[in-house]
């Protein structure tokens, strides 16, 4: 494990990265200075697979490429008293923030926002907030509180979507067609956000919660973003990815079989050349 005084720092210097992120403008990011980017869905502490993607990306033989990741909390990979592991990629992503700061990005996830605002998710009768938490004491001792919060800051600060300039949104999800009019790029660009934006029945919440990825739903919130093709997680994929309409890919990380998509940012994409640029890991 890394040294708790030295994480404290790496994830400091996250938090101001991702603060003073080139494109940002509250919780969007309109990405600039990129030829291409690797996206990977939910990751879910899946060591393994963050370790192939990370490979695949080549950020050091690619100057303008982009790295996104999705959804690392909340897996099952567990210490030895049970405690959760998933926590190690996030310091991951720190150190990967610290060493390209204006290239690699953390969207978040629905398990990133309930880690925050202390809303439980319960899968197989298991806390996984708890889980999270008792896998920092077990990996930092009695420094976990100072490396949790920490992590609330980072979390605090995370964008929710990414822009493409060709046109490409990428977001943990999107919302239902019911919740849909509550959302607009101008209150994704606000500075501030209320509470109730990221509580249930909110219009954050609902773009990190929401299923409905029918072709009507998924093309008007597409209009409303002001893009063409959506990339999104959320949704478990038997074969780590799938192609719900002809405007979006969903991709899942977490498992095996499991997707990435290596996307041009540079230049406009067809149905077919934007399906064609999923990989599997």
């Amino acid at each position: 494990m890394p040294d708790p005084g030295r994480l404290l720092k790496t994830i400091a210097n996250a938090v101001a990265a991702t603060q003073r992120q080139p494109g940002r403008h509250g919780r969007l990011v309109d990405l600039v200075d990129v030829e291409d980017i690797l996206v990977a869905g939910d990751l879910h502490g899946h060591l393994g697979n963050f370790q192939a993607v990370y490979k695949l990306a080549d950020l050091g033989g690619h100057p303008k490429r982009h790295l996104v990741l999705q959804e690392v909390l909340h897996g099952k990979y567990r210490y030895p008293s049970g405690g959760d592991k998933s926590h190690q990629i996030l310091d991951l992503f720190c150190a990967l923030k610290n060493q390209y700061p204006d290239r690699v990005h953390l969207l978040m996830g629905n398990h990133e926002l309930a880690q925050w605002t202390g809303r439980p998710i319960i899968k197989a009768e298991e806390d996984l907030n708890r889980l999270f938490t008792d896998g920092l004491s077990e990996a930092y001792g009695s420094r976990f509180g100072e490396i949790e919060a920490a992590y609330n800051s980072l979390f605090d600060c995370l964008p929710l979507a990414l822009r493409t300039p060709n046109r490409i949104f990428l977001s943990h999800s999107l919302p239902t067609e019911k919740n849909r009019p509550l959302l607009s790029l101008e209150l994704l660009r606000q500075p501030v956000h209320r509470p109730e934006d990221f509580a249930p029945r909110g219009p954050l919440y609902s773009l990190l919660w929401g299923r409905d990825c029918s072709a009507a739903n998924t093309a008007e919130f597409l209009k409303l973003v002001d893009c063409d093709f959506l990339v999104s997680g959320h949704i478990p994929c038997d074969h780590g990815f799938a192609t719900p309409n002809a405007q979006q890919v969903i991709i899942d990380s977490c498992s095996s079989p499991a997707a990435c998509m290596l996307l041009p940012a540079d230049r406009p994409l067809t149905r077919h050349t934007f399906y064609a640029c999923v990989r599997l890991l």
